[in-house]
């Protein structure tokens, strides 16, 4: 981009809030980077880091958080390990291991990893060799929801910190489909493109002419919640989008609340039709950065819907369900991608958001983020620790 095509210079977060009345938006983070996109993910939470069901039992399995790449493994007592992925001797991945009763071998050199981590045999050493390494480290870990999770924080807080609360998954009045996907952008912008719920546009080929309204947000130091009232316009709605909203095989024009929340680091949505005592469905989801650029998200969610009335309906509708839901999907995921591709090319945020539901929400992910390691920045690593950062 030339100097002419920047003439103007792009106003700030704080500046587009010059003449509404409010405050002026001053950046809080506690992260010490004013650049959200250079802002790390707490890793002082539980993240989910894998299906239960992937990791089979007397199987090892390969993950990673932040770029930390981490081995899981299930032990022949049936509990999930996770081990830094590694070898302390040569280095070699321990998810290419092999696991022996509840212990995980390096396939290497045979050297056995107890479930903390700690080395419990080397089976050629002998007196005189030269002294072993105590081992790798271990992350404490724990399932639920069907999901592994694991804490790569600080131990210590590992069992004062909760594990999300999920009441309608496992209720006899929900059923769960689970998501599992890779997207190639930083956590924030999944953050920001559930909670904007004005980008209904990009989905107009599958729910038809929807028209949010904003009624209310209310945020705090660690979230962001907001209530839109939905009503549908007209257009040509899927079938997976009106029997996920409970208005049955035929469909109809309706109006649905909507209530989104960001609660560091996750994310809910729930829907509830008009008239109704409860949601049609209720999302859960965690955005997981894979790679120590924080450029690459693992999405985990679980969509928890309303079994209807009639035994078996649920059923039928699922394929309809999962069809939809992979669309909206994929169309966001195309924007956000797009949107990671601009901050690549630029080398900085030149995004002018005026909404301030998501200005809302980027000083919550600001406040409760890290700096990223100086070392995932590559050349402009200095520019990762920098407060001045755009």
């Amino acid at each position: 981009m030339t100097e002419t095509d920047r003439a103007e210079p792009l106003p700030t977060e704080a500046a587009a809030e010059a003449g509404t009345g409010r405050p002026a938006r001053q950046p809080a983070p506690a992260s010490g980077v004013s650049d959200l996109r250079r802002v790390g993910a707490n890793p002082d939470f539980w993240y989910p880091v894998a299906r239960s069901r992937s990791v089979r039992r007397k199987r090892a399995f390969a993950t990673a958080f932040a770029g930390e790449r981490i081995a899981l493994y299930r032990g022949e007592s049936g509990t999930v390990h996770a081990l830094e992925d590694r070898c302390a001797h040569r280095q070699v991945p321990l998810s290419m291991g092999v696991v022996e009763g509840d212990t995980l071998l390096c396939c290497y050199h045979a050297w056995a990893y107890r479930g903390d981590g700690r080395i419990s045999r080397i089976p050629y050493l002998s007196k005189g060799d030269g002294r072993p390494p105590r081992g790798v480290r271990g992350y404490p870990v724990r399932e639920a929801y069907g999901l592994v999770f694991v804490f790569p924080g600080d131990p210590d807080k590992a069992a004062t910190t909760a594990l999300p609360d999920l009441p309608a998954f496992g209720s006899p009045r929900y059923l769960t489909m689970t998501y599992s996907r890779t997207v190639r952008c930083h956590y924030s912008f999944l953050h920001e493109n559930l909670l904007d719920m004005n980008h209904q546009f990009l989905h107009r080929g599958v729910v038809g002419r929807l028209r949010p309204e904003l009624l209310d947000h209310r945020s705090d130091a660690r979230s962001v919640e907001a209530r839109y009232l939905f009503t549908h316009a007209g257009g040509k709605r899927s079938r997976g989008a009106s029997l996920l909203a409970a208005e049955g095989i035929g469909g109809s024009d309706s109006r649905d609340l909507m209530t989104i929340r960001t609660e560091y680091p996750y994310q809910t949505l729930d829907l509830v039709p008009e008239n109704a005592e409860r949601p049609a469905f209720r999302l859960w989801a965690a955005y997981v950065p894979e790679d120590a650029e924080q450029r690459i998200c693992h999405t985990y969610g679980l969509l928890m819907i309303e079994k209807p009335r009639v035994p078996g309906v649920l059923h039928l509708a699922r394929p309809f369900i999962r069809r939809f839901t992979e669309r909206v999907f994929a169309e966001d995921r195309m924007a956000v991608e797009a949107e990671q591709r601009a901050w690549d090319e630029q080398g900085e945020d030149r995004n002018h958001e005026v909404f301030s539901l998501i200005l809302d929400v980027r000083e919550v992910l600001r406040g409760n983020g890290v700096p990223l390691r100086p070392s995932a920045c590559g050349p402009g690593a200095p520019r990762c620790l920098g407060a001045t950062d755009g």
